[in-house]
């Protein structure tokens, strides 16, 4: 089982989209993969049904890729505030039996967090308490700004802290006029306070990428056999 959780430091660096695009990429070289939203906030209403963006999204880079959702809210809130608002209390229990379930028909299932590792899901839960229910390594992903060295420092201790396997990191979104100084020290600097490896630097894609585009930047950007912790043929034929 390739079973892989992923969260990021900070909001708006692209981490649904690397998502998308490491499933996308899994399911291309032959893996039948899902990916998991246990909790989508900023759930959107379409012909009367509540839909989540995040995983409609995936099924446009591959629509043979499973998703499952098991709470969608409306608001666009932190986890535990949003099943206040909409009177569901998400139960991490039934997202651990839920986990095991898909797990059990996929060869890869990847989880896309909803928030940091310190988000209240419940009272006395928190999200590092749901990673470690489901015995799940996670990646985090950063973006290349002045405060991302600082943001995934705190999120790799916090993370240590809890007892949470850490895979890696990746840089994710960098623009083609991204300072290269900032670019070059900001893995470097990770990986000297931590013993934590950054394991892919990703380019911003244009508005109108395709899947393609995609697969191809996350397997020219990351080192996959690293993130899944396992030798993939198709890759080493390559």
């Amino acid at each position: 089982m390739l079973n892989l959780y992923i969260t990021s430091s900070e909001k708006k660096c692209g981490k649904t989209l690397l998502t998308a695009g490491i499933a996308g990429t899994m399911q291309s070289l032959g893996y039948s993969t899902s990916v998991y939203k246990p909790v989508q906030t900023s759930g959107i209403e379409k012909n009367g049904f509540m839909q989540s963006p995040d995983l409609t999204f995936v099924k446009t880079i591959d629509p043979y890729i499973n998703t499952h959702f098991s709470y969608l809210y409306k608001h666009n809130l932190e986890p535990m505030i949003s099943s206040e608002s909409d009177n569901e209390q998400i139960d991490i229990d039934y997202i651990n039996k839920e986990y095991k379930r898909i797990t059990s028909t996929s060869e890869c299932t990847i989880i896309d967090g909803d928030c940091g590792l310190l988000s209240p899901l419940a009272p006395n839960t928190q999200t590092s308490d749901l990673i470690r229910l489901l015995s799940i390594p996670i990646i985090i992903v950063t973006t290349p700004t002045e405060n991302s060295v600082n943001n995934t420092l705190m999120t790799i201790f916090t993370a240590q802290e809890k007892g949470i396997d850490i895979r890696g990191v990746v840089i994710n979104n960098i623009d083609k006029d991204c300072n290269k100084s900032l670019l070059t020290s900001i893995p470097r600097v990770i990986e000297e306070f931590t013993n934590v490896k950054v394991l892919g630097l990703v380019p911003k894609l244009e508005k109108d990428f395709s899947p393609e585009d995609l697969i191809t930047a996350v397997l020219n950007g990351i080192d996959i056999e690293s993130i899944f912790d396992v030798k993939i043929e198709k890759l080493d034929m390559n």
